[in-house]
């Protein structure tokens, strides 16, 4: 079953289209076809031609239901092909339990390398360190861990530029403002994010944080909640999004209750929907996260390991604002 993206929809008709194709989308989120297809896709073998005494590499994203692990993992597994190793991949669901459940599996399999993004930044420790002593490489992608001495290397965005990128432009666009975050309380990217936003916003006692949602980054979750926030009968007039799925929405949830035109809607990831919306002015704002950068970097570390050569233990990927004003820099239909 292929979803339908808001990059792909005509501009003349976004804006009309917009609340049916993602209720519908919404939908989709909890029918279980989506969660077999995860599965499979979970157990993938992505090697076809392994070489002898190939070296097994192991994948645990925080979940699968993001374009951008996809994009940033088709950088991984292309680089395993091409070396004629094996790559085992799994999908926790954001669910840390069932994260370290996995990686467990993967060191019985005798993986050489873990690539991890962490379901929860604290929680983890003790699974890394067992993999350590076996002997594990350990590359951590798109968010930090709290004990990060256990990471040969961690690549991120730079995620607390990223929020507060955005929250500059928020501060010149608004000198006075009732803002709800949306925020990803266990994951130390989105916490940073938000910090960054906040940091950057508090300097104007005029902008006023009314309500914190955290929506662990999805847009099955942020949508309801932003529904159950104008139910409430909050008053805002801006959101913050700590990355785009949740941005996505939001903006479904406000253009249902026709809020589209007095709510500004801000995000980072400067996904192709997100970039779609903010083309149609349906966002304000978005940070753009380079996925394939940071996927072509975790493979180029995950053989340097394997050689033996040394690498940096941190490295923070750039990001970049966009904005109804530069949006058409970009491509709309993919990620950067």
């Amino acid at each position: 079953m292929t979803a339908v993206s808001a990059a792909q929809i005509p501009g003349d008709k976004m804006k009309t289209n917009f609340r049916r194709i993602f209720l519908l989308l919404n939908l989709l989120f909890y029918l279980p076809v989506l969660l077999l297809a995860g599965a499979r896709l979970s157990g993938r073998d992505f090697s076809l031609e392994q070489k002898e005494n190939s070296r097994l590499i192991g994948v645990s994203y925080m979940t699968m239901n993001n374009e951008f692990y996809k994009i940033l993992n088709e950088e991984i597994s292309n680089q395993v092909e091409m070396e004629g190793d094996r790559m085992v991949l799994r999908d926790p669901a954001l669910s840390v339990d069932r994260q370290i459940r996995q990686i467990e599996e993967m060191l019985q399999l005798g993986i050489d390398v873990l690539v991890v993004t962490p379901v929860d930044w604290k929680s983890l420790s003790h699974i890394l360190e067992k993999a350590k002593k076996q002997g594990v490489f350990i590359v951590v992608v798109d968010t930090d861990l709290e004990e990060d001495s256990v990471a040969d290397c961690t690549i991120t965005s730079d995620n607390y530029s990223a929020g507060q990128l955005v929250g500059q432009y928020f501060a010149e666009q608004n000198k006075e403002s009732d803002l709800i975050v949306m925020t990803h309380d266990a994951a130390k990217s989105g916490q940073d994010r938000v910090r960054g936003f906040l940091d950057a916003v508090e300097e104007n006692d005029r902008i006023h944080v009314v309500k914190r949602i955290n929506c662990d980054g999805q847009l099955e979750i942020a949508m309801p909640k932003m529904q159950e926030a104008i139910q409430e009968g909050i008053t805002f007039d801006s959101v913050f999004c700590l990355n785009d799925l949740a941005a996505v929405g939001v903006a479904a949830a406000l253009d249902e209750h026709g809020m589209s035109e007095q709510v500004k809607v801000y995000g980072i990831d400067a996904s192709p929907d997100a970039k779609a919306l903010i083309q149609e002015g349906m966002m304000s704002a978005s940070a753009a996260q380079f996925p394939s950068r940071i996927g072509r970097i975790a493979a180029d570390t995950v053989y340097r390991l394997l050689r033996g050569e040394a690498v940096e233990r941190k490295i923070r990927v750039p990001v970049e604002l966009v904005t109804k004003e530069n949006v058409e820099q970009y491509t709309i239909d993919r990620w950067q």
